[in-house]
Formats: structure tokens, C-alpha cells, sequence
């Protein structure tokens, strides 16, 4: 269970705050859920504590985590994907839904290599992006460092 004040990971999202956790009734349902305050949007989002675990939320990585993932960004062999652009970018959604930074990592690979063969799909050039711009919220998060310096840093 997370707490007021903790820095949480939300797969596709990024890293918020949890500001408040608070009974909500939902189509005539009443839960109590964590209200996040994501960092890169400013725009809030409400999740059920009983649902936390389905959705992926979790705490952010540790400050030497950040250091592994740097190696495993720069050692790891990046795959293709499925030729078929559909089917690719599905394969590719559900590893960000999963929300580990190493499979951000695999499709930020995936796509920026698919980039240099060929041009990527508006689809797939908005969920490179995406997930640079996720990975990067993280790892600043983790280290205090400005997103932007992280993202110059960490993919040169």
C-alpha cells in the first residue's frame, strides 16, 4: 500500500505524487482510491487501491537502479519487432503497460532501430516519445536530476 506523499510509477503515464487517498463513489459504488498528481501532464489520476497492483502502479527505482539501466541500455541488442506495423505496435503497448523500466527500454530500442531502417509510423513516433519521456520522468525522479538532463544524458 502506498502512502501520502509517495512518488509512484503509473505504466503509461509516468511518475506522479499520490496526494491524497480518498473514498470515492463510482457508479454506485464506493471505493477508496490513490489520487496521483502525474508529473509531465500536471493532470490528476484516480486509482483503486484495490486495483493498484492490476494497473502496474509502483514505486519509482532506486538512484542505482538508474545506473544498471544505463548499462542495460547500452549493452542490450535491440529486436525488430513483428514486420507487421499492427501487430508490432501491440507487442510494443503491452510492454509499456507492464510498466518495467527494462521493457520501456526494449521498445524505446525496438522503435528507434526500426527508425533507422525505415520511418516510423506517426503511431509509433508518438510512442517513442512517449516512452522515452516516461523512462526519463523516472529516472529523474529517482536521482533529482531535471528530466530534460536526463534525457540528453541518458539516450546519447
Amino acid at each position: 500500500m502506498f502512502s501520502i506523499g509517495d512518488t509512484v510509477c503509473y505504466p503509461l503515464h509516468g511518475v506522479g505524487k499520490i496526494e491524497s487517498i480518498e473514498e470515492q463513489r463510482v457508479l454506485d459504488r464506493t471505493a477508496v482510491y490513490y489520487v496521483i498528481r502525474l508529473a509531465n501532464t500536471r493532470m490528476t489520476a484516480s486509482i483503486p487501491v484495490d486495483n493498484a497492483e492490476a494497473v502496474g502502479l509502483r514505486n519509482i527505482i532506486s538512484a542505482s537502479e538508474c545506473s544498471e539501466l544505463k548499462t542495460y541500455y547500452k549493452t542490450a541488442r535491440p529486436e525488430i519487432g513483428d514486420s507487421n506495423w499492427n501487430q508490432r505496435y501491440r507487442d510494443n503497448m503491452e510492454k509499456l503497460r507492464k510498466g518495467d523500466p527494462h521493457s520501456v527500454i526494449d521498445v524505446i530500442l525496438c522503435l528507434t532501430k526500426r527508425n533507422t531502417m525505415r520511418t516510423l509510423s506517426s503511431g509509433e513516433r508518438k510512442m517513442l516519445s512517449n516512452a522515452r519521456s516516461i523512462l526519463a520522468s523516472e529516472i529523474a525522479a529517482a536521482t533529482g536530476r531535471e528530466q530534460s538532463e536526463v534525457e540528453k544524458s541518458f539516450f546519447a
